[in-house]
């Protein structure tokens, strides 16, 4: 009997225990990323943005809301919040206070497909599938049917009464300590919302730095953003992959952005100009997939800092 059902047996631990480990603890062991980016004009004093995304919040997650709430002692210029807030559509109040104590400082926001529309069971095997085909998304696939809708309006008055910056297809200024920043938003390509031309022609040269924010990294966004001349772009959407292999990486991002981008800092060029892009791995899940590997919860404190 050992010889002939040891080896599936061993298979099923395994198996069972990076389960009990992705889902038990990694997806619940939040984590500070800090990076450095010389990216301001030359004399600028260092800017510190606390960069949130793809909380995915599920009701009575209280331990990534008391994390959230503990992140406004880090005292950021501002932040910067890269949507899919939520993975329940009753999970707006429970947003709104973990991130009260951020609310407090200067900020601004895109929203993802999540806040529009609640998650549906998917097998994960399609993302592979969609990857494959050059999928993503609406970008290739049917629009969706019969989907939840989550109550986005709410979640938007409320980070519009605090103040922060709404940068739906528009843009924006905000004031960080004396310092004028211009951020140039889309809304999510990832289910065809971005309007780009709403926003083309770079930044207006009237503030101090400029940037552009958007939740999904396709490739479309990232080439006006550059081309139009941003030095940093922001973004969120592909939970760094959230299921990687140990020295290996991601198998997918759920866009057209390669897996050697998939999360952290690296840089885009168009022709003759590159940005520097940060793409955020996330706090959060689906609820329907509340498991991480080899990819931990995070935000990030970006130091922006002069050019070298």
């Amino acid at each position: 009997m050992r010889a002939r059902y040891g080896v599936p047996l061993g298979i099923t631990a395994v198996a069972a225990a990076g389960l009990l480990y992705s889902a038990g603890f990694e997806a619940r062991s939040f984590r500070l990323r800090r990076i450095t980016v010389p990216v301001l004009p030359e004399g600028m004093r260092p800017l510190r943005v606390l960069h949130v995304s793809d909380i995915h919040m599920v009701s009575g997650q209280r331990k990534k809301q008391r994390w959230l709430r503990s992140l406004a002692g880090l005292r950021p210029d501002f932040v910067i919040n890269t949507g899919d807030n939520l993975s329940d559509p009753e999970g707006v109040p429970e947003v709104l206070d973990a991130l009260g104590p951020l609310l407090d400082f200067p900020g601004a926001y895109v929203f993802g497909s999540n806040d529009y529309y609640g998650p549906t069971l998917r097998n994960p095997a399609r993302y592979l599938i969609e990857k494959a085909q050059g999928r993503h998304g609406l970008n290739g696939n049917a629009p969706a049917v019969g989907v939840i809708h989550n109550p986005w309006e709410d979640l938007r008055d409320g980070f519009d009464a605090a103040g922060w910056l709404n940068l739906t297809n528009t843009r924006g200024t905000l004031k960080a300590d004396g310092v004028s920043v211009e951020l140039t938003g889309v809304d999510d390509p990832h289910i065809k919302r971005d309007r780009y031309a709403q926003v083309a022609g770079g930044p207006s040269g009237t503030a101090d730095f400029s940037m552009g924010v958007v939740h999904a990294p396709y490739l479309r966004s990232l080439d006006a953003f550059t081309a139009d001349g941003y030095p940093l772009i922001l973004a969120g959407h592909t939970h760094g992959g959230q299921l990687c292999l140990p020295f290996y990486g991601a198998f997918v991002t759920n866009c057209d952005l390669d897996t050697d981008r998939v999360k952290g800092l690296s840089t885009h060029t168009v022709e003759d100009r590159t940005a520097f892009l940060h793409v955020s791995a996330g706090c959060g899940t689906s609820r329907y997939t509340p498991v991480r590997f080899a990819c931990p919860p995070e935000a990030t404190l970006l130091t922006l800092v002069g050019r070298a």
